[in-house]
């Protein structure tokens, strides 16, 4: 007999025969009152009791509890069992005995509640799978109601495949298994993953157990990255590597593979524990250099789009799985060391000459400049010594400029074939990067590729000019542009400078000349061959103060020369005189004798 209701006694002077006949009975309501009440539940508010279910519709259950009324519960509370029938026994907690209608106030969350802490606990410790309504999502997960209490499910933890469908599970009963507790903040934590995980550890370690390399599986896609594809192999993970998914580039995998997609791999490698395992798809077809053309060879022209580029060259695929390498320096005959972006692009279609093919090693070397005639072929035609032409510069060096005349010709100007007059100390100072500059050809090494290239000798030599004009002795007005430690330099005019020594700077008051003076400067040495012009300005004023003392010296010689003679005449007809006087004074002394 249910517990909901008691055991009723019939009353013992009830005159059953008087009631048969429709006779009045002999009870008062009292009495009649008392005997109801004795049939009922004593129901004390606040307290859980047991109830069966008498009618179940979307918005109310009805529940009796053995008491004189029924008691009514919102079907919400109900959420949880989607499979809530009449006859199913369930907990409710008596709120009020009877409400201001006469009605029995009850509540199903309550009674869940009131005992749900202990038995989230005791699942825990016992390990037990507990049954969970989903109720809705959130921030990286969803939430649970287990026993009356929210408890919170990680997505991670719903299944083993990754779920990008949260909603799909809102409002579903699912199985659980609580796996942590915070007693102090009362926080659940309940996976689903964790009861599919246990049934799958036998099929993965039988699995494993059976892996060879080589050996070919079917699996399902789990997860894409940029790396690579995961693929399930029936509770065992593998990894195909995004280089072997297919013979020829792949830049995304989601282009070769879809996820839930079932495919057939390869295993190619995994590790002692088998906890890293490698698959391979693109192993399960031939390799595309297999079938490509017995005949191609060197020499041969082919087309193909470039796919991976770099500043060494660019991968060209001539068809699926089969690429070769263009090398920079063979996109262009100029020797310049550029770039393989300022040729190609990614996806750009080009075609290109064979240089090289290695069958066994799956190698192919590609070029285009050989598309093009090579420029050297014909330079001495088409630039003979002698020939003027318009280059670009390229770049500088201490000693010169290089220039280009056209793609792949190249040639150096050296920085002594710059000017005829100016000294350069550096290229730069002379020309700039990307200027055009007039050249004439001096040389031709076609062997080693080298032009030798002048500039000044688009003029003539104004040093054969110069050499007339600026004679030694010669003397001309000169600026000093510049001052060194060994002397000054002199600007004679725009086209020619000349070189003046310390000693050689001292003017006429005895100060030192100074920067930007101008002075009046004598030629005292000229070199036509080493381009050199030694000035002074002191020997402008010296040399004619010396000449000055050099004709005063000599008119004093001069006349002291006119004198001589006379004095020299005298002195000669006193010495005879006195020769003859004492010739006569000798003859008187022998004749005294």
């Amino acid at each position: 007999m249910s517990k909901l209701t008691k055991n009723v006694q019939p009353l013992q002077d009830f005159d059953w025969e008087q009631f048969e006949n429709g006779m009045a009975v002999n009870v008062s309501k009292e009495e009649l009152d008392k005997a109801y009440d004795e049939t009922l539940n004593k129901v004390s508010e606040h307290q859980v009791v047991d109830g069966k279910v008498i009618s179940v519709d979307k918005k109310e259950v009805v529940v009796n509890i053995g008491y004189k009324s029924d008691g009514i519960i919102p079907a919400s509370e109900f959420r949880y069992n989607p499979d809530l029938k009449v006859g199913d026994t369930v907990e409710v907690y008596v709120e009020n005995a009877e409400d201001k209608k006469g009605q029995l106030v009850l509540s199903h969350k309550k009674a869940r509640l009131s005992k749900s802490w202990d038995r989230v606990n005791a699942a825990l410790d016992n390990e037990e799978i507990v049954q969970g309504y989903i109720k809705c999502r959130t921030k990286g997960g969803m939430i649970v109601d287990v026993f009356g209490i929210e408890a919170f499910l990680p997505g991670s933890q719903i299944d083993v495949h990754p779920i990008r469908d949260y909603d799909q599970f809102v409002n579903t009963t699912m199985d659980f298994k609580i796996v942590k507790i915070n007693q102090e903040f009362r926080n659940v934590v309940v996976s689903h993953k964790a009861l599919i995980e246990a049934e799958l550890e036998a099929q993965k370690k039988e699995i494993i157990g059976k892996l060879e390399k080589g050996q070919i599986l079917e699996g399902t896609v789990k997860n894409i990255t940029s790396y690579g594809v995961f693929v399930d192999l029936g509770g065992v993970d593998g990894l195909i590597h995004i280089t072997d998914l297919s013979w020829g580039r792949v830049d995304d995998p989601h282009k070769v593979v879809e996820l839930d997609q079932k495919i057939n791999v390869v295993i190619l490698d995994f590790d002692d524990e088998k906890k890293r395992i490698a698959l391979g798809l693109k192993q399960l077809t031939p390799h595309p250099w297999d079938a490509l053309d017995a005949d191609l060879k060197v020499g041969d022209h082919v087309k193909g789009k470039v796919v991976v580029i770099a500043d060494y060259g660019a991968f060209v695929e001539i068809q699926p799985g089969v690429e070769g390498l263009i090398h920079v320096s063979e996109m262009s005959w100029s020797q310049h060391l550029r770039s393989a972006q300022e040729f190609l692009k990614v996806g750009d279609d080009v075609e290109a000459v064979i240089l090289t093919l290695d069958r066994d090693e799956r190698k192919m070397s590609l070029g285009i400049k050989q598309l093009k005639e090579d420029p050297w072929e014909a330079i001495d035609v088409k630039y003979p010594v002698g020939s003027k032409h318009t280059a670009k510069v390229r770049n500088f060096t201490n000693f010169g400029v290089f220039v280009e005349l056209e793609e792949g010709v190249d040639g150096l100007i050296h920085i002594s074939d710059l000017s005829w007059t100016k000294k350069v100390k550096h290229p730069s100072e002379f020309t700039q990067v990307g200027a055009e500059i007039d050249v004439v050809v001096l040389d031709i090494d076609k062997e080693n590729r080298r032009l030798s290239l002048g500039h000044k000798q688009l003029e003539d030599n104004p040093w054969d000019v110069f050499e007339a004009k600026y004679t030694v002795g010669s003397i001309h007005e000169g600026k000093i542009i510049e001052l060194l430690e060994k002397g000054a330099v002199v600007s004679l005019d725009k086209d020619v400078e000349g070189f003046a020594t310390p000693k050689h700077l001292v003017k006429e008051d005895g100060t030192q000349a100074q920067l930007n003076e101008e002075l009046p400067f004598k030629v005292i040495e000229f070199n036509k061959d080493s381009k050199r012009i030694i000035l002074s300005h002191s020997r402008t004023f010296e040399d004619p103060q010396r000449e000055e003392k050099k004709a005063a010296a000599k008119k004093t010689r001069a006349a002291k020369k006119d004198d001589a003679p006379k004095i020299e005449n005298v002195a000669a007809s006193t010495t005879l005189g006195d020769i003859d006087v004492l010739a006569e004074l000798k003859a008187k002394m022998e004749k005294g004798e």
